[in-house]
């Protein structure tokens, strides 16, 4: 049997020779390869931007800054109670130590945005590989960013999307929480931090939407605060409650899963309604008017750094006060606007037949002419002669009916032209009224005026200057140059007390005729507002009465010069009242603040005293940098004496016994109540202006470019309602005061005299001959001299 040799194995090699190499198959090489490649690429970028962050360093700005953190504080202003009325700045801020920032808004925030902020050293690398992954299987990507790399970006950094911002951003972080404890880090980022409607910080952001301290916030609230951040405009709650609604629930499904709250309060935190803020000043002090005023003086001081420092400014306005001006001269000018003719919808719009595309139309079009305090504005759904149905901004659909359509009955007729029809798509305006129902309006085209100040002091205690600040900046109590009708006959009276005239001193109430001859041109008939004539009358009657013919033969007897004079004492401009005769009637040129400081001189025995607002200015640490003292009434302040002033109380108090006022001391039931009523010719201004002895006040209507109120509008008809409701609140807890009589007056059988006059003597006549009576012919005026036919002139111009 022959030998054979068996074939060798794979494993086998023959005796004295190698084994051959196999080369790896190509499909584990290229992995290899690639895998190779991959970590040298990883290792160059590391060192690159290891290079880069070494160079970048020593280049960062010093984050010590941080440990006194000094952010652009806003110009404050509060009212004498302490009661914040106003922001001047581009940043709202209020600077809250961490220690004050309640613990369920710093939940909500780090539920949100870090809620492993106290565990990472910066960068929360577990949230970056958990966003990592979750942006490898959805479209949208999810961030990364921890609540100190955020402060690093807001702080120091831009936002722009560049791989060298990120390395700035990245070595900050870690220098921050080197140098930083996490309260501190947390206590920038919740100051720092925009929130939309210009507020920087949660403690500004709570009054901005809720019109509340942070502190009182509950989890709601603070969901939908923590919800800001990532994008203010979206998650607005004014613009955009729906969206901001959404994220707030997410949120609170954070907190709850991050066991910031029990399931208990997060039931309860999305069933709660949430009352936003709306408008720019959410306490409803509405001291817009005055706010701005008091933001010019203290710029005039500090220059640009006024709205930086973070100064407080503390007022002498009353937010109580206030608060009653602003609605009492609304209200005036609401009910004069019923009287008015219906000007149509103030936009028509298309609404859509699919219910989303209306609820946006409806949503666009509110927005373009949002709510006016209690003048809402709606888009009808359905109008008829009968009723309309109108949807509001918060989407509650009202119905209005009867009596509450008979402002706009001109726009429900079937023939109401195009532009004032009310039809489907009209953008209207309602209030709601005492009974609850509720009634068509429109926004007013007439303007208003308000102030009150302290008669013994100057300091203003409420100021209206419009009916809308947002609406008309101009503020008609400082600026408003405006004839002062019969409400100036009081400072000619004045006058005429210092020269023999009493208030037992008959005057004629009868007709006066000035001819062409005297004139140089038309004949010229003064008359009195109401037509009628009384003929013989005491002054103090003509006063209450107000009287036009009777004021006309007092400043003849004074004499237009001095009559010009004397009113200076009050704080009037002499150069605005020409002395010609036409003073009588008022036709010279005041505003409401003028008025308020001269009739502050009756009410406090004689002083002229300066308006004044400011009170105290502090830093942001709450240093007094200056403070003021309330002037005190002396010799060296006196306009007029003591009796001149007592005498023309006498007389003011008459004119609301018994006068053209007579329903303020009927309606409030008050004796210690003092004023005039004005009217000027055409009824083109609408005044009353008065006092009780702690209190002064001015009320003021009429159109920014004059024309007719009325033929019935009258002063005591507009602008007394106004005073009277102010009134009823500010003088509430005030007891009646009694003017002491003092030294150089007596009472002569009911009436006031100078101590140098008596009866017997104090009753002159002036303009009266025996045989006149009220139905007798005009008296002829013959003024040959040139200054007095100068006088006469003017007053037939006017």
């Amino acid at each position: 049997m022959s030998e054979t040799t068996p074939p060798a194995s794979s494993g086998s090699t023959p005796s004295g020779t190698s084994k051959p190499r196999r080369s790896l198959h190509w499909a584990v090489k290229l992995p290899l390869y690639a895998l190779g490649l991959l970590l040298a690429a990883v290792a160059s970028v590391l060192m690159v931007v290891a290079i880069a962050m070494a160079m970048a360093y020593p280049n960062l700005p010093d984050v010590s800054d941080l440990l006194d953190y000094r952010p652009k504080l806003p110009l404050r202003v509060f009212s004498a109670e302490g009661t914040l009325i106003g922001e001047f700045g581009e940043e709202r801020r209020q600077l809250t130590p961490v220690r004050d920032i309640p613990q369920v808004m710093k939940d909500a925030v780090l539920a949100i945005e870090d809620a492993r902020f106290y565990q990472h050293n910066g960068v929360d690398f577990i949230g970056v590989g958990r966003a990592a992954l979750a942006n490898l299987g959805q479209l949208k990507s999810q961030g990364a960013s921890t609540i100190t790399m955020q402060v690093a970006r807001n702080v120091y950094l831009t936002s722009e999307k560049t791989y060298t911002r990120k390395i700035y951003e990245m070595l900050l972080t870690f220098k921050m929480e080197h140098l930083l404890s996490k309260d501190q880090i947390l206590e920038i980022y919740m100051n720092q931090i925009f929130l939309g409607n210009r507020a920087y910080g949660f403690a500004a952001a709570s009054e901005a939407y809720f019109g509340k301290p942070l502190q009182n916030v509950t989890v709601a609230e603070a969901a939908m605060l923590a919800g800001l951040p990532k994008a203010p405009s979206a998650y607005n709650p004014i613009n955009n409650p729906r969206r901001a609604k959404s994220r707030q629930l997410y949120i609170i499904d954070r907190m709850l899963v991050n066991g910031f709250i029990t399931p208990e309060q997060a039931v309860t935190a999305k069933e709660e309604e949430i009352h936003i803020k709306r408008g720019a000043n959410s306490a409803q002090v509405n001291a817009e008017y005055f706010t701005e005023t008091v933001r010019q003086l203290i710029y005039a001081q500090y220059g640009d750094s006024t709205y930086t420092r973070g100064l407080n400014v503390y007022t002498t306005l009353r937010a109580n006060d206030q608060i009653a001006a602003y609605q009492a001269l609304r209200r005036g000018i609401m009910n004069y606007e019923r009287r008015q003719v219906y000007r149509g919808p103030e936009k028509f719009i298309t609404l859509p037949d699919d219910p989303q595309g209306l609820e946006d139309a409806i949503d666009d079009a509110l927005l373009e002419h949002p709510d006016n305090g209690d003048v809402l504005s709606a888009v009808v759904l359905q109008a008829s002669a009968k009723m309309i149905r109108a949807v509001q901004q918060n989407g509650d659909v009202v119905e209005i009916s009867g009596d509450g359509l008979t402002p706009a009955r001109s726009g429900l007729a079937d023939k109401a032209p195009a532009n004032t029809k009310i039809r489907r798509g009209a953008v209207i305006r309602i209030v709601q009224t005492p009974k609850l129902s509720w009634e068509i309006t429109q926004l007013p085209e007439v303007e208003g005026a308000f102030v009150a100040m302290d008669p013994k002091t100057g300091a203003i205690r409420a100021l209206v200057g419009g009916f809308d600040f947002e609406k008309n900046k101009f503020n008609h109590v400082t600026q408003a140059w405006r004839q002062p009708g019969s409400s100036f006959k009081p400072f000619i009276y004045s006058a005429a007390l210092e020269n023999g005239v009493t208030p037992a001193t008959i005057v004629n109430d009868g007709p006066l005729f000035f001819s062409a001859g005297v004139t140089g041109g038309q004949p010229w008939e003064p008359k009195n507002y109401d037509g009628k004539f009384e003929g013989p009358i005491s002054l103090r009657r003509g006063l209450a009465l107000s009287k036009n013919m009777v004021s006309i033969r007092v400043l003849q007897v004074v004499g237009a010069q001095n009559a010009q004079n004397w009113v200076n004492r009050f704080g009037f401009d002499a150069d605005k009242h020409p002395a010609y005769l036409t003073m009588a009637l008022g036709s010279g040129s005041v505003t409401p603040m003028q008025m308020a400081t001269a009739y502050s001189v009756f009410a406090n025995g004689g002083y002229r005293v300066n308006p004044w607002m400011v009170s105290r200015i502090t830093d942001q640490r709450g240093r007094v940098l200056t403070e003021m003292a309330a002037p005190t009434l002396n010799e060296s302040v006196r306009a007029i004496d003591a009796r001149n002033a007592f005498v023309m109380d006498s007389l003011l108090q008459e004119v609301t016994r018994s006068g053209t006022a007579a329903s303020a001391q009927r309606t409030l039931k008050r004796p210690d109540l003092y004023g005039k009523t004005g009217t000027t010719n055409d009824s083109l201004d609408a005044w009353f202006a008065g006092f009780q002895p702690t209190l002064t006040a001015i009320t003021w209507i009429g159109y920014d470019t004059p024309r007719k109120l009325g033929s019935r509008e009258t002063g005591g008809g507009l602008s007394l309602p106004v005073w009277i409701e102010y009134m009823r609140h500010a003088l509430k807890d005030v007891p009646v005061t009694e003017i002491p009589v003092p030294e150089g007056v007596v009472n002569s059988e009911g009436e006031w005299f100078y101590t140098e006059y008596t009866r017997a003597t104090g009753i002159a006549t002036l303009g009266v001959d025996a045989s006149m009576t009220a139905t007798t012919e005009p008296q002829v005026i013959q003024m040959p001299a040139a200054d007095e036919r100068k006088q006469i002139l003017e007053l037939f111009k006017n």
